[in-house]
């Protein structure tokens, strides 16, 4: 097989070949190119190559275990499209439940007849078929799942126990939550959902989200159910200016407006804010939209609150993002807690007294959180800590840290996204 990147793909085996080389070694986000790759597909053909190539990517360091492990050598490094060939066929006979005979032979069919290795993967795939299970039960899945630089953070933050249970969420994909304008048990039935304690609906992922009741009427909107959670913070927001300051593409500004908030809804960037004005008009919301740099912003009126929903590593996402865990680093987070930082300091310097500020990111990482939080504290005593109760959250006292913040773990309440959020208030003394 030879890639080629800009080739319309017919065969989506071959395709998912090809994400996972934009993925791995070109470090393209997969949601990003899988338009431009998977073009030439049918609709079932896409999710097959979707499937395939998402799959692999979640299960990548026990899939890369069991290749090492069967090898009598090692690949060369030029090798790396037998490598991803492996992979693919390894996760169909594993995970997807393919028909061993089918994933064999057409992922076979993927290496050249010329090739030295079409054998090699003939064989390895047959064993993967036989003793695959066997071999799973050799390993420690949600340790090698998990990249080192994400399991010496989490390891070190939450301990080896709450680590091990975070990799193994990660595990299993997303279910789809849904935020609801009003009448929730209306769309309970309707949309044969499960409906959480925090007022979101559950029910499980699949399907074109545009044909499910209520979409074409603006009655929903998917949103997870832990990035529901920060703006339930405000209390009631009816008649309040409230800043959603990295807003695109708009989940929280439809929360907001919806609540009856007077939103500005700010982003830097032109295409998101499109897309967020697209969603507001599905769902006959309004908000005052601007385009700008959260860091530079000054607001023309007095701010209630600021929602400020950070650039992140967005780690907490892996469930439906699980290529994030190779594209990011810990020198990523780095970089990301800098600017977070002068974005709270922004932030700070725009909320009138009295007013709350809520911060919140998609990371599981500490310094993207808690102690970004803590930093905030001790150098702007105009701030103060208002501890989260287990009431505004759906009595779900399992997300509320010892310092009274947010910190929603990929395990709890049958899976969400790793999500971080604390609440401060403006003192309208500083010496409070």
């Amino acid at each position: 097989m030879k890639a080629d990147m800009n080739e319309p793909q017919t065969n989506p085996r071959k395709a998912a070949v090809l994400l996972l080389i934009r993925v791995l070694q070109k470090h393209q986000l997969l949601e990003e190119i899988l338009n431009p790759v998977l073009k030439g597909l049918s609709p079932r053909d896409r999710a097959l190559a979707r499937a395939l190539a998402s799959t692999t990517i979640r299960h990548l360091g026990v899939i890369d275990a069991l290749i090492d492990k069967m090898l009598e050598r090692p690949l060369p490094d030029k090798a790396f499209e037998i490598r991803h060939i492996l992979r693919i066929g390894i996760a169909q006979i594993l995970y997807l439940k393919i028909p061993s005979h089918a994933a064999v032979h057409d992922t076979v069919e993927l290496v050249p007849l010329t090739s030295k290795h079409r054998g090699l993967v003939n064989a390895l795939l047959r064993r993967t078929d036989r003793q695959g299970a066997k071999l799973l039960g050799q390993l420690n899945i949600p340790r090698r799942n998990t990249p080192d630089w994400l399991w010496s953070s989490w390891e070190g933050h939450y301990g080896t126990e709450v680590a091990s249970q975070i990799a193994e969420a990660h595990l299993n994909e997303a279910s789809l939550d849904f935020s609801i304008k009003s009448n929730p048990e209306k769309w309970q039935k309707e949309l044969e959902a499960e409906a959480l304690p925090t007022g979101s609906l559950r029910r499980k992922s699949g399907g074109d989200i545009s044909e499910l009741p209520g979409f074409i009427e603006g009655e929903w909107w998917v949103q997870d159910v832990s990035a529901a959670l920060p703006a339930l913070l405000f209390g009631d927001m009816a008649g309040k200016t409230i800043l959603d300051a990295c807003a695109a593409p708009g989940g929280k500004t439809a929360q907001l407006a919806n609540a009856g908030a007077n939103v500005i809804a700010l982003d830097r960037s032109k295409a998101r804010m499109v897309r967020l004005e697209e969603n507001l008009a599905r769902l006959h919301l309004t908000a005052n939209l601007q385009i700008g740099d959260a860091e530079k912003y000054e607001s023309d009126t007095p701010l209630d609150g600021i929602l400020l929903d950070a650039p992140c590593s967005s780690t907490g996402t892996l469930r439906r993002h699980p290529d994030v865990a190779y594209l990011k680093s810990q020198q990523d987070v780095d970089k990301l807690v800098g600017l977070q930082a002068r974005l709270l300091d922004a932030a700070s310097r725009q909320l009138k007294p009295g007013g709350t500020l809520v911060y919140s990111v998609c990371s599981l990482q500490p310094e993207e959180g808690e102690q970004q939080i803590e930093a905030l504290l001790s150098r702007d005593p105009s701030l103060k800590r208002q501890s989260v109760s287990a009431s505004e959250v759906g009595g779900a006292s399992e997300f509320i840290d010892d310092a009274g913040d947010l910190r929603c773990l990929p395990f709890h309440m049958g899976g969400m996204d790793g999500f971080f959020a604390s609440r401060l208030v403006k003192l309208s003394d500083v010496g409070a």
